[in-house]
């Protein structure tokens, strides 16, 4: 095991965030004389990030930890071009105007884990669209393309899984490389940055940054990827059967995202607390090594710590007791998703949809007909099953983990 000497990479290192680096003597060494303001990219698709973007804002939190300076790039210019990474088909091009209340949205959701402001180490956030919008084609092609072939930008996985699929990729998209490069010099040259970071799928995008900064400015760059984050079973991080697990409490109710987090596998647990929470890493080894019924206790304290560091203490502890009231107590607790029925009533399959349990009337129906599905107690089989609320809200529950009322 590699033993670092600066703060930064000792800790990055004993959380499990370190996959890759361009040269770890190099950074390790920067890291113990100086601030590193380091950044990175997130793209402005959706009004909320999800659980899938945690380990890229807990590593930002980290660097802060450690005295260092975060920087969070909002691709304002970049979502306009769309980045191929992992994707089969093209981006779906958004307004201006959707794209500038997305970065809006998204900025609250990084307040409650770093601390903004003007000092060396406070955070900011910038909107690439500020320099990319400037730039000429023709003359960024000029100064900037030179320094890219075709030849190396076909090896990377991002181009290539896609030729090898048969999907077209645009040339608007094949650029996105460029800018982003273009993106860490532009960091560099105006704000000192020093480091990008990033999944280990952007590995080839953030080289080229480093390459692109040392040929054209002789800048001493560095670059660092996480893992790639799967759980135990296999599935991706931030997508779960009822959808994306969103980080922003108006995408999707706090005790949705305590659930989350409670209902992880059991070989998870340690590198969850590890990686989402901040936990002191002895008290982690110690509920590492909890068994059978016990296991439990260390969920409810993972599903504690992550809503309380995304959602805040009291939205953590107000979907604890829920769970503790619906789950334990066989009452109805008070944070549970809820849907209003109209005067008629509302059908179970609307019901269903509308509590974020199916995403379509098909998808409610198989979930009836497998018997997986409860009205106020009792199996529902039948989709044309209508709920009407009186005095009390009527509990819905999918299976035994999701439950949500209808009331009137």
């Amino acid at each position: 095991m590699t033993t670092y000497k600066s703060d930064l990479l000792r800790l990055l290192d004993e959380r499990g965030y370190i996959h890759q680096m361009t040269d770890a003597e190099g950074l390790d060494a920067l890291a113990q004389k100086q601030v590193v303001p380091a950044y990175i990219g997130f793209d402005a698709t959706a009004p909320s990030l999800h659980v899938g973007s945690l380990v890229q804002i807990m590593m930002l939190r980290r660097l802060q930890q450690t005295g260092h300076k975060p920087v969070v790039l909002m691709g304002g210019g970049t979502t306009r071009i769309g980045d191929p990474t992992g994707r089969d088909e093209s981006r779906k091009m958004l307004s201006d105007q959707t794209i500038e209340d997305n970065i809006a949205s998204i900025r609250t959701i990084f307040e409650p884990f770093l601390t903004f402001g003007d000092g060396p180490t406070d955070a900011v956030m910038v909107n690439n669209h500020d320099w990319l919008g400037k730039l000429g084609y023709i003359e960024l092609l000029q100064e900037v393309g030179t320094h890219f072939t075709i030849n190396r930008m076909l090896t990377f996985d991002s181009v290539r899984l896609r030729l090898d699929r048969e999907q077209p990729m645009t040339f608007l998209e094949f650029n996105y490389m460029i800018l982003q490069g273009y993106d860490f010099r532009h960091l560099a040259k105006e704000m000192g940055v020093r480091l990008q970071m990033g999944g280990s799928d952007q590995w080839g995008n953030i080289v080229n940054g480093v390459e692109l900064g040392r040929r054209m400015d002789g800048a001493e760059l560095y670059g660092l990827t996480t893992p790639l984050l799967t759980t135990a079973a296999g599935a991706k991080m931030g997508k779960t059967a009822a959808g994306a697990v969103w980080l922003n409490a108006d995408q999707l109710s706090h005790f949705d995202y305590w659930q989350y987090w409670r209902n992880c596998d059991d070989r998870d647990v340690g590198r969850f607390l590890k990686l989402f929470t901040d936990l002191p890493l002895d008290e982690i080894a110690r509920l590492e090594t909890l068994e059978g019924a016990e296991i439990n206790e260390a969920k409810k304290i993972l599903a504690n710590a992550a809503t309380a560091l995304c959602r805040g203490a009291e939205a953590a502890q107000a979907a604890a007791e829920t769970a503790a009231q619906t789950f334990e107590k066989g009452r109805i607790g008070g944070d549970l998703p809820q849907v209003t029925a109209p005067a008629e009533g509302l059908r179970i399959l609307d019901a269903l949809r509308e509590l974020g349990f199916a995403a379509s009337n098909k998808e409610a129906r198989r979930k009836l007909e497998e018997g997986a599905v409860k009205a106020g107690g009792a199996v529902i089989r039948d989709p044309h099953h209508l709920i009407q609320p009186a005095d009390e809200p009527v509990p819905v529950s999918l299976g035994a983990k999701k439950h949500g009322l209808v009331t009137r």
